[in-house]
């Protein structure tokens, strides 16, 4: 965007700060990185008015390209998602007739125009075609505008002063497009950097204009940061190293890159990148820039990416509700906490008095059972509980909780063929480097269920190197007892998306239980 938009949009109505439940107030002084611990990477953030969004990857996850919200840079909510379905001209993205596991959303990005009061998000799928999404307000409604043929591939948006779009896209090869006024076709497109082979590549590009001067923002993966600079969108563009190899905030953790850069009200910048820390996956985590010479320089700590800041100097604004706590799913619809794996079947779901979920497929295989919702973990360590009512259950259900990514575990309950119910613990879900399955996992333990009420929990250690998962389960929800021995998480990077936790309830003989969860909660110590 240029500089900054001051216009403020419409948003949905928010209660007074402390009227809503579960919120604290800000802290004061200094903030500790990462600013979220949750996995949300390849950021585009923005500022509109006093609020600012972060955009962020979900792959084949839906709702896609979650929208946080913040008033301080440092404390966010959920806000909402950019793309409410994977309408991608694909119905392998609902898990019918195959699977789109690491494919979807990659690095997009989101704007807001003021001139017609509108956010727009772009995202390139499979890196041959790009879609639009545009919405009046982060909350939706978000309705998908067009399909460009062009893949604008790792795009950043520039919404300029006269109101031109614009999007820095590309790997190794960086291009600039015009767009056409309405957003939906390209105008003219040009290369602006063929990438020095001293550097390797470049992508991630995020555009900005500030003061006159064109700066694109890219990212040397997974260990680097460089702009160019240049009076004009077409360049000639200068090249000026930003970071490279400097050490970041997590204790056996990634060199803070990608993301983007945002400036407050006062006219201080910040740049917020991600933090690779798998098994829970890529961070953001935030810093101060200042500028000289024209050039953005980031502010580090004893040459390294500062673990505290002071925070920015920004007055005070309505507290965000917190990413973790409780959903007991009152309705009419999921919050924007969750995402699905692929896209739902929304017949055989409801919500309201709790999450009632009817199955929606036959299959031994997790991977492949739609309706699977998920929730971000939390770093570095959580618990997440899950109550479930297995009354509607049916033989042949399989219904749990999962550590869910290329190499899984859950406990559950099997409803067995002659009626009785058993709590398991399987581990040994694995999928190849297509993201195809290759095992359906092993059973490692159970115990009888005597009812139909069961409390389900997994205790995860998210950090590099940490002790992993254990799984347990109560009939009170008072007392839990282990199940299963401890699921080491696999720190792979190559899946993208760090582990989650997946609420399943999918069938293996035939359609039409259902199952319901009353109450979900993420807690950290």
């Amino acid at each position: 965007m240029a500089d900054d938009v001051l216009t403020t949009p419409p948003t949905a109505d928010r209660a007074p700060a402390g009227d809503r439940p579960g919120e604290t107030p800000p802290d004061e002084g200094v903030f500790t990185n990462p600013v979220v611990w949750q996995d949300f990477a390849d950021g585009d953030v923005i500022r509109v008015g006093d609020v600012y969004y972060y955009s962020a990857s979900t792959m084949h996850y839906s709702p896609g390209a979650p929208i946080l919200r913040s008033y301080d840079l440092v404390h966010w909510e959920h806000a909402g998602h950019s793309v409410p379905r994977l309408d991608f001209d694909d119905e392998r993205y609902g898990l019918v007739g195959g699977h789109r596991y690491v494919k979807g959303i990659w690095a997009s990005t989101l704007g807001y125009r003021s001139g017609d009061a509108t956010f727009y998000w772009y995202g390139c799928v499979e890196q041959d075609r790009t879609y639009l999404f545009t919405a009046p307000a982060v909350e939706g409604p978000w309705t998908r505008r067009a399909r460009l043929e062009t893949p604008y591939y790792d795009a950043g948006l520039l919404v300029d002063d006269d109101d031109t779009l614009y999007v820095a896209y590309g790997n190794t090869t960086i291009s600039v497009a015009q767009l056409s006024a309405d957003g939906t076709r390209e105008v003219r497109s040009q290369v602006v950097l063929e990438t020095p082979a001293s550097i390797g590549v470049l992508e991630g590009a995020r555009f900005y204009k500030v003061d006159g001067t064109y700066y694109v923002w890219l990212t040397r993966p997974a260990n680097g940061q460089y702009v160019l600079r240049s009076a004009s969108p077409w360049g000639p563009y200068e090249l000026r190293e930003v970071l490279l190899d400097l050490p970041g905030p997590v204790e056996g953790g990634g060199v803070p890159h990608q993301g983007g850069l945002v400036r407050t009200p006062a006219g201080d910048w910040w740049y917020m990148a991600f933090t690779d820390a798998y098994p829970g996956g890529r961070m953001p985590t935030l810093a101060p820039v200042t500028w000289e010479d024209g050039w953005p320089v980031l502010g580090t700590v004893d040459g390294r990416w500062g673990t505290t800041y002071p925070r920015p100097a920004l007055g005070p604004g309505p507290w965000v509700a917190p990413l973790t706590g409780a959903d007991t799913f009152p309705g009419p619809r999921l919050a924007p906490r969750w995402e699905w794996n692929h896209d739902p079947d929304v017949e055989r779901f409801t919500v309201g008095d709790g999450l009632h979920l009817t199955t929606a497929t036959v299959t031994d295989d997790l991977y492949a059972a739609r309706n699977t919702l998920t929730h971000r973990l939390q770093g570095p360590t959580a618990t997440v509980t899950v109550e479930l009512d297995l009354a509607g259950t049916l033989p042949g259900d399989r219904t749990g909780l999962a550590m869910l990514r290329q190499t899984s575990a859950w406990v559950g309950v099997r409803h067995e063929a002659d009626g009785s119910r058993r709590v398991v613990m399987t581990d040994g879900l694995t999928m190849d480097a297509s993201w195809d399955t290759v095992s359906t996992g092993t059973e490692r333990a159970a115990a009888p269920l005597t009812g139909t009420h069961v409390w389900l929990r997994v205790e995860a250690d998210v950090r590099p190197g940490g002790a992993g998962a254990a799984f347990a389960w109560s009939a009170d929800g008072r007392t839990f007892a282990p199940l299963g021995p401890s699921f080491a998480l696999d720190a792979d990077w190559r899946f993208f998306m760090g582990y989650r936790v997946g609420i399943f309830h999918h069938a293996t003989v035939a359609l039409g239980g259902t199952a319901t969860v009353r109450r979900f909660e993420l807690a950290t110590p």
